[in-house]
């Protein structure tokens, strides 16, 4: 979250009589500064069931992601995203409530098509009710926009639902795997001067339900990604931005890759996901990203197309969006959509791009 982002949400939701505005942070979103009172991610710590699905709101960040590329009953291709993000704007204020709390959160949805990009962004203050997330039974919301479990005892399946005055979604995903944990057991380490966060995914949901956009309603069906991370500062100073790819690929493995920029000393991560679910952590120096061509977005040059290659595991592949238009101009803009994958081996994915 960068700082005009903070001072509009101090703004819209009436917050400046509970904290003073910080100064300006510096990398993409304030999240490599210092924070002092914040809990630091540890590797001595672990990610505990099902604790981890609700919020953490004595970290500083946190968030729920879910991507899909589906397809519709005429062949048409379609990606959707729904997040839920939550930031504390102070430290651990121990027993506050209602609007006493430290807590905003923001929610994005987005459908993508190959000719259009719609979305849509609420806000909302936490300790009112219309925003949170709890672990069981699991539900994250905000207004009524919602991920949620169908069963009390039970994650999958899900309902992910959300709508706009252009748009909607209503989809339900399953999965009989388990989570998938990033990095080393969870812990995601973000540089080489130990910044991290807890991390793990469900990269193996099957997606079926209906997308309304252009006063359609359309079935749909695909594979889904979920995304769930928090950290008090995921980002070293001077990182500011970063490049993630999710991939579907056609064998039933799963690859997570990402890189941090920073003045040529960008940082790699990333996991193989064996098509049974089973997780191997990737080296900096066993993956390579390059961009390959740059599109004219919202009056920044993005690179929307991608070679990946890992070469320990034979993938060597090139990338392109569906919409190569595919940008989130919300109040933190950044561009977030699907895309195919050729080369060694075929797919689908999802794209994000940040701090450009």
């Amino acid at each position: 979250m960068n700082a005009r982002l903070l001072y509009l949400l101090i703004f819209l939701l009436g917050l400046s009589a509970c904290s003073e505005a910080p100064e300006p942070p510096s990398g993409f979103a304030g999240l490599g500064t210092e924070v002092e009172g914040y809990p630091q991610v540890s590797r001595n710590d672990r990610i505990r069931f099902p604790e981890a699905l609700g919020a953490h709101p004595e970290y500083r960040i946190e968030w729920w992601y879910v991507t899909a590329n589906l397809t519709d009953e005429n062949g048409q291709d379609w990606g959707i995203q729904w997040t839920l993000f939550r930031q504390a704007l102070q430290p651990n204020q121990g027993k506050a409530k209602g609007w006493q709390t430290p807590q905003v959160w923001m929610g994005h949805a987005a459908i993508t098509s190959a000719t259009h990009h719609w979305q849509a962004e609420r806000l909302s203050r936490g300790g009112t009710g219309e925003a949170d997330a709890q672990a069981q039974p699991f539900k994250a919301w905000i207004h009524s926009w919602r991920l949620s479990s169908q069963q009390e005892a039970s994650f999958s399946p899900l309902e992910v639902y959300a709508s706009d005055q252009d748009f909607a979604y209503r989809l339900q995903l399953s999965t009989d795997q388990p989570f998938v944990l990033q990095g080393d057991q969870g812990y995601s380490q973000k540089s080489e001067q130990g910044q991290a966060s807890w991390y793990y995914s469900q990269p193996f949901f099957k997606v079926e339900g209906q997308i309304e956009v252009d006063d359609q309603q359309l079935q749909v069906r695909g594979q889904g990604w979920m995304d769930r991370e928090w950290s008090s500062q995921p980002l070293a100073p001077g990182q500011e931005g970063w490049d993630w790819f999710s991939l579907h690929l056609e064998t039933g493995e799963k690859v997570m890759l990402f890189q941090l920029r920073e003045d040529g000393k960008d940082y790699y991560s990333g996991t193989w996901i064996s098509a049974a679910g089973e997780p191997t952590p990737l080296e900096p120096e066993q993956i390579q990203m390059q961009p390959l061509e740059l599109t004219r977005v919202a009056g920044r040059q993005l690179p929307t197309h991608w070679r990946l290659q890992i070469a320990d595991y034979d993938l060597d592949i090139t990338t392109r969006p569906l919409n190569a238009k595919s940008f989130m101009d919300t109040l933190v803009p950044y561009w977030e959509g699907p895309i195919f994958f050729e080369g060694s081996h075929q797919g689908r994915g999802f794209l994000e791009m940040t701090g450009y």
